[in-house]
């Protein structure tokens, strides 16, 4: 978009369905931390199409130097936010398949923790844990996949936590928020507490307050309610570029 602008070249979007476009919920990103994990001012999840989404970074100034390129979004036919669509393709090695990507908003924050999040398994995002983690009833051992990880956390040694594996679909469409029980209870467990968060993990989660929310010990419910003013004004501004039905 920023290339276009700059060449003055117009820039057309085939639209695409978004898996994940039936919910927003997590913390909004304080711009302080920005980087290529996350680049502007939207919760983890942010329930929008690319087109709908290229639509905001036009309209709200988020191109360096707030310039603005020529857009247009051809949109999706027959589609609405209501819509449980399905990959007919596989977004990413470690997103095999939409049992991955329907529980990746949940588990993609142990990539900046001492958890493994399956990398080095056949069913990342699915399952997690840790050689220290008890009760010992599920166990995964990571190893290099070619073409999905070479040098996965914990390689060789024995992992115990959670198999979502055998989840029904339904169950996990049915969540439509951020669950973070599974992070805090292994943080709670941790034997290395000062050493659970590694640096990548405030720009995964967008800001240092989650972090430093779990070291202070703040349940569930009280840090979600620490997202509800932020998700509110980013629903506000994302209801202006919205192309497909969200009522």
């Amino acid at each position: 978009m920023e290339a276009c602008a700059e060449n003055e070249l117009p820039l057309v979007v085939l639209d695409r369905p978004n898996p994940l476009g039936y919910y927003v919920d997590g913390p909004v990103l304080d711009t302080a931390y920005h980087s290529f994990i996350g680049m502007h001012p939207v919760p983890i999840v942010h329930g929008m199409t690319i087109g709908e989404y290229a639509r905001m970074i036009n309209g709200e100034g988020w191109l360096k130097g707030s310039i603005q390129c020529k857009l247009e979004v051809v949109p999706v036919k027959n589609y609405t936010h209501h819509n449980f669509y399905r990959l007919p393709v596989a977004p990413s090695p470690n997103l095999p398949d939409m049992k991955s990507v329907y529980l990746y908003p949940s588990v993609c924050l142990f990539e900046g923790t001492e958890v493994s999040e399956g990398r080095g398994t056949h069913q990342p995002f699915q399952q997690f844990g840790t050689p220290a983690y008890t009760p010992k009833i599920h166990s995964f051992v990571p190893k290099p996949i070619p073409g999905m990880s070479s040098d996965p956390k914990f390689k060789g040694q024995v992992c115990y936590g959670y198999n979502l594996t055998e989840k029904p679909m339904e169950e996990l469409q049915n969540i439509r928020r951020i669950n973070l029980q599974y992070l805090l209870e292994f943080y709670r467990k941790s034997q290395d507490q000062h050493n659970f968060f590694q640096k990548s993990f405030d720009l995964l989660a967008g800001s240092d307050q989650l972090r430093k929310q779990i070291i202070a010990g703040k349940t569930e419910d009280e840090i979600r309610a620490d997202w509800q003013p932020g998700l509110e004004a980013f629903k506000a501004v994302r209801k202006k570029y919205l192309l497909y039905t969200d009522e």
